[in-house]
């Protein structure tokens, strides 16, 4: 196993490991899941929203191939972390709105050494003599 594979792993794992607690909890409307989110503003249905995204993303995140629906899986899951650096923030909860800046990290380090199984093929570039 080489290093990449080893970095990719631990990071995806401490992802997933975050956003599947996260999920969870929203999912079954664990009461400190829902003190959380009304302390943030959010309407307790905003915590089905939230739960069911992110188990169909973590579904797709660690299930091998489709490559297309991981890039969304990415991205929604930017949005989401980000989105919740933002909404701590804004609630003035000081420098508890930088936590979910670890895990914001996490995914990075995940998407930068994902394997090529994992990525969209490139097309490659061929150019035509005019």
């Amino acid at each position: 196993m080489t290093k990449k594979t080893i970095v990719y792993w631990v990071s995806t794992v401490l992802v997933s490991l975050v956003l599947g607690v996260s999920g969870g909890m929203a999912v079954t409307h664990a009461l400190p899941m829902m003190r959380g989110l009304a302390h943030l503003g959010y309407p307790p249905y905003f915590s089905n929203i939230l739960g069911v995204g992110k188990i169909i993303g973590l579904g797709i995140f660690l299930f091998p191939g489709l490559p297309k629906l991981k890039e969304w899986a990415y991205a929604g899951f930017t949005i989401t972390i980000v989105s919740a650096c933002y909404s701590h923030f804004s609630s003035g909860d000081g420098l508890l709105a930088l936590e979910p800046l670890a895990t914001f990290g996490a995914l990075m380090v995940s998407y930068a050494s994902r394997p090529a199984s994992r990525k969209i093929a490139q097309k490659p570039n061929i150019q035509t003599a005019t």
